[in-house]
């Protein structure tokens, strides 16, 4: 381990005090959660919370850089790592524009394959396709890194999505579907769902003063969150998704359709279930896909909205 830590910083599902399974660095490899499903991504190691992009004092400014020159080594399952190429196709293919600061934190990205030999429960990686990755320079097993074997992936979940048939002849009959106005009173609008996904990538740009007498400060980027009120609201008090059943709507329609449609690549979502074990409301993702891919099937066979 103190061999690896000299050429990366190496990032890992561990215990934090507080019981949580997330990702921070490790300094052994017995300090790995195996046994368990992570409860927020590897995300935040190469898309930070809060990333600072620039420094400004008077009337200059300076860039930021990263403080560790040396790569980053990420032990993650199958679906995180098909994840980071969606987030890929977001920040360096999208509008033929490379996102610097995503790309010089992404160039550093190494993978160690977290085997899953079974589904946890909510995982759905298999209808998505993502149960698979040949993205990884070793396998995390019996303790150890190999280099030479071949992994286990999993091949079926407990829990099975069906991918809604949606085209133009329909899309905007599940746009006005019925259905999206009862996540208005159920959907909290917390924005958890988001915050453990490893495909969201929504962000706000804040500027931020060191003190009220100064003009020296930095310009951040930091999470953001669609399925909050606030994310949509625009200059004058207008709202474009005011309410949560549209917010909703949004959010499902761009994990498995839109990002599809615009990039012709997989879809965005790649089945963890993370958003469904971290909402208040016990919303699962799955269930919706579910839901809509049958009232799609209805849409076209009867030209009308259901639900």
């Amino acid at each position: 381990m103190a061999g690896l830590k000299e050429k990366y910083k190496v990032y890992a599902p561990k215990r934090f005090p507080n019981g949580s399974v997330r990702y921070g660095e490790i300094d052994s490899l017995s300090e790995i959660v195996v046994d368990e499903k992570s409860h927020f991504s590897p995300k935040e190691v190469y898309l930070p919370i809060a990333q600072t992009i620039f420094y400004f004092k008077d009337s200059r400014c300076e860039e930021s850089r990263p403080e560790d020159e040396r790569d980053i080594l990420i032990f993650a399952r199958a679906c995180d790592i098909n994840a980071i190429e969606r987030l890929d196709t977001i920040f360096l293919k999208n509008g033929g524009t490379e996102d610097a600061y995503y790309k010089r934190l992404r160039e550093k990205v190494r993978f160690v394959l977290i085997e899953c030999a079974g589904s946890f429960d909510g995982c759905f990686c298999v209808s998505m396709g993502t149960n698979e990755t040949g993205n990884y320079m070793g396998i995390l097993r019996d303790g150890k890194i190999d280099t030479q074997s071949e992994p286990v992936f999993v091949r079926e979940n407990k829990k099975a999505v069906k991918i809604p048939d949606i085209d133009e002849s329909i899309v905007k009959d599940v746009f006005g579907l019925e259905y999206w106005r009862g996540f208005d009173e159920e959907c909290a609008g917390c924005g958890r769902c988001t915050a453990v996904c490893p495909t969201c990538s929504c962000f706000d740009t804040i500027d931020v003063i060191y003190n009220e007498t100064s003009l020296d400060g930095e310009r951040r980027r930091v999470w953001g969150s669609c399925m909050r009120e606030d994310f949509a609201a625009m200059a004058g008090g207008h709202n474009v998704r005011k309410r949560a059943g549209d917010r909703m709507r949004f959010k499902v329609m761009h994990k498995i359709y839109d990002f599809k449609k615009r990039f012709g690549v997989s879809h965005m979502c790649v089945g963890c279930g993370r958003c469904g074990a971290r909402c208040p409301r016990d919303i699962v993702f799955s269930d919706i896909v579910n839901t809509l891919a049958d009232e799609a099937q209805k849409l076209k066979a009867k030209g009308g909205a259901a639900l």
